[in-house]
């Protein structure tokens, strides 16, 4: 076999005269090169365009809403005995508050049981019924004496738990009751004796109105293990009495179901935790407001450098920033100046400009502030303040709160009308209730609530009267799992004439409450012929006659209106006008909202770096199909050289051979 070399026989230069060539058409590759290097340096420009606006939206977090601006904080003088916080209604003030007692829940225990693990009677299904409520009488010795009387509290809901074969074990018992979730804990407590193993129940909540009371139904066993009446049997005694919290605020007695106290002072939540005696500080602090407002300033100022480094022109190197001349970055540069630069309005006059409370554009586009300007706006003048950066609202009428808005809601003062206030769907009974009613073992009425149904389980028991019978269902229907999963609940109430009352605690058009016959019981009973309730109403009104859309209690703004997404909530009052309703866009939440604009997920940031990503793949498109093309280009040149190599080879080797016959022929010629 013969073997050849480009450039062997001929002595060409194949390797070097191809690669030479290819050098000359790759010169595209290095333009491409160029090109994508700059895009990648225009995509890492926008990288940091886009930090320093997510930076500068950050800053704005703090100011965009109306609780940003909560100025009033509580000290107390002893945290050990109270402690408090405060919310934007707060007022100022100093109180003295002397801690009597503080609030406790009622624990009981049971009579001690051999084993912990052993069935406690046949197995027969056992429904416990727990309620809740007030115990008239004093206890000796954990048991209460028989003139004494118990109360259900209609407003916490009762519950219920079933004992079967499955778990008729004192441990069965508490995980069933644990498992159940009605504001009951269940533990097993040992104390070493011949019968060690006792049953402990407690209400998780505090306060005189949460004492048990439980009626056992079924197994022999369980019922008298079990039930516990502290206005009669009483298989369980009493290891802590149920107790309220007690103190004085300023003289003035208080008394609490709970350690927690919301109401007592307007705007501050207590917090009792032992008797002694606190003062309780509330008082204004406007430096963490005067901190974010700098935060906001320095954040923007940082934003602006970062832009104009980003566009500059050095004319001593002639080098241009990476965005110089770029219409996204000087569009959003634009639009966040003429943003802090427009005036606020909606809320009828006051602070309407950040130069009014002393921060100011300089030549070079950055923000300076005046600090004493500042907290003399902080200190005398901090609603208006509050309304130059924040998204708030406020309503002319009592009894209208503004609850909300969206971004396409605009400032502005708009004139209320109402032309329908929200109801609650309600079973009114035409015929009065019995002066006693008693129910059987096992009982349930069938109640469909906000298009719910389902068997409200109601506690055996004799001569409930008419307020009793009300608060029973009451507890009973609020404490049904399938209402309470959906957060839906009634109230049961009697009137003068002892007629039952039956109300959604919703309001709207898709709220009411109906009963039929359950197990034992007829709703004829409870309500007499009317046994389907009324469907409540949505409230319905206008902003300056501009459409709205109530659901509820709340009315909003319709879409494609000035008041697109603006909520209210109308809590009473009557028909027609109600005064008006003012909203004001502050710089925060505007520019939050405008910045969304430009960094979201669809903003201007992201469509134009889709652009570059897009020109980026297209050059390496253009790369592939390039160097492809040279590939062909190569071979195709190497085949011509070698072709080309091979025919000199053989011309030169003809050549030769007659170059030597011819001095072969001028040699014999000589002889």
């Amino acid at each position: 076999m013969a073997i050849q070399s480009a450039g062997i026989g001929s002595g060409l230069d194949v390797n070097g005269l191809v690669t030479k060539l290819i050098q000359v058409e790759s010169q595209p590759l290095t333009t491409l090169a160029r090109r994508e290097a700059s895009y990648q340096s225009k995509l890492s420009a926008y990288g940091s365009l886009k930090s320093g606006l997510a930076s500068f939206q950050n800053s704005l977090s703090s100011l965009k809403t109306a609780s940003s601006f909560q100025t009033l904080t509580a000290t107390s003088s002893d945290t050990s005995i109270i402690s408090a916080s405060t919310n934007s209604i707060a007022s100022a003030g100093t109180y003295n508050i002397n801690v009597t007692a503080v609030a406790q829940a009622q624990s009981i225990s049971s009579a001690g049981q051999v084993s912990s693990t052993a069935a406690i009677g046949t197995g027969a299904s056992t429904t416990l019924n727990f309620q809740f409520g007030t115990i008239t009488g004093t206890a000796v010795n954990g048991v209460y004496p028989p003139t004494s009387s118990f109360a259900q509290d209609a407003t916490i809901a009762s519950g219920t738990v079933t004992i079967d074969a499955t778990n008729n074990s004192l441990q069965g018992i508490r995980d069933a009751i644990n498992a159940a979730n009605i504001g009951v804990s269940a533990s097993i407590v040992g104390d070493g004796s011949a019968t060690p193993y006792h049953l402990v129940l407690g209400s998780t909540k505090t306060g005189a109105n949460s004492s048990l009371k439980i009626t056992a139904t079924g197994d022999p066993a369980l019922e008298s293990l079990l039930n516990y009446n502290p206005a009669g049997v009483q298989n369980f005694t009493e290891v802590s009495t149920a107790k309220n919290a007690a103190l004085t605020v300023n003289g003035i007695a208080i008394s609490s179901a709970s350690n927690t106290l919301n109401s007592t002072l307007q705007g501050v939540t207590l917090n009792v935790s032992k008797v002694g005696t606190s003062t309780l500080t509330v008082a204004a602090s406007t430096s963490g407001i005067q901190s974010n407002i700098n935060n906001f300033v320095k954040a923007y100022n940082d934003l602006n450098t970062s832009i104009r480094n980003l566009t500059a022109y050095n004319p001593s190197t002639q080098q241009g920033g990476l965005l110089l001349g770029d219409a996204t970055t000087q569009n959003i540069q634009n639009q966040v100046r003429n943003s802090l630069g427009s005036a606020v309005n909606g809320l009828g006059g006051g602070v309407t400009n950040l130069s009014q409370i002393g921060i100011s554009f300089q030549r070079d586009g950055s923000l300076a502030v005046d600090s004493t300007k500042l907290n003399d706006a902080l200190s005398n003048n901090l609603k208006g303040v509050s309304g130059l950066f924040a998204a708030i609202g406020q309503a002319s009428d009592s009894l209208v709160n503004v609850a909300g808005s969206s971004n396409a809601t605009k400032g502005g003062s708009y004139a209320l009308e109402i032309s329908q206030i929200a109801t609650q769907g309600a079973l009114i009974g035409d015929t009065p209730l019995s002066a006693t009613t008693s129910i059987g073992p096992g009982a349930t009425l069938n109640v469909t609530l906000d298009g719910v149904s389902a068997a409200v389980s109601l506690a055996e028991g004799t001569n409930y009267t008419p307020s009793q019978l009300a608060a029973l269902l009451q507890s009973s229907i609020n404490g049904t799992a399938a209402f309470s999963s959906i957060g839906a609940s009634a109230t049961v109430s009697v009137d003068g004439s002892n007629r039952l009352t039956l109300r959604s605690t919703k309001f709207g058009g898709s709220s009411n409450v109906s009963i039929a016959d359950g197990n034992g019981t007829t709703a004829s009973t409870f309500t007499g012929t009317v046994t389907n309730g009324t469907p409540g109403q949505n409230v319905a009104g206008t902003f300056n006659g501009l459409s709205a859309i109530g659901d509820g209690q709340v009315l909003t703004g319709g879409t494609g209106t000035s008041v697109e997404g603006l909520r209210i909530l109308v809590t009473g009052g009557s028909i027609g006008q109600r005064g008006s309703v003012d909203f004001s866009r502050g710089y925060a939440d505007r520019l939050s909202t405008l910045l969304d604009g430009f960094i979201g997920t669809a903003g201007s940031i992201a469509s134009t770096t889709d652009g570059v990503n897009r020109s980026i793949t297209d050059i390496g498109r253009q790369r592939t199909a390039l160097n492809a093309r040279l590939a062909d280009a190569e071979a195709r040149y190497r085949a011509q050289f070698t072709a080309l190599d091979r025919t000199i080879s053989g011309l030169n080797n003809i050549s030769t051979f007659l170059t030597q016959n011819l001095a072969s022929l001028t040699g014999t010629n000589k002889g």
